[in-house]
């Protein structure tokens, strides 16, 4: 129990980072699942400019 005590300030930041990086995967499979983009769109500079948007 005195580890728990002696490590609750490690043990809170380690939570939050936990939650911001589960927040941001979440955010970009929402967006993925949406069609957005997280890329800037210009293509033309892009060696994977075919690979990420599908030509209609």
């Amino acid at each position: 129990m005195s580890w728990l005590i002696g490590n609750l300030g490690t043990i809170f930041v380690l939570l939050i980072v936990i939650a911001v990086v589960t927040a941001v995967i979440v955010h970009l499979i929402n967006d993925k699942k949406k069609g957005k983009s997280s890329c800037g769109s210009n293509c033309g500079c892009c060696p994977m400019s075919g690979k990420c948007h599908s030509k209609d």
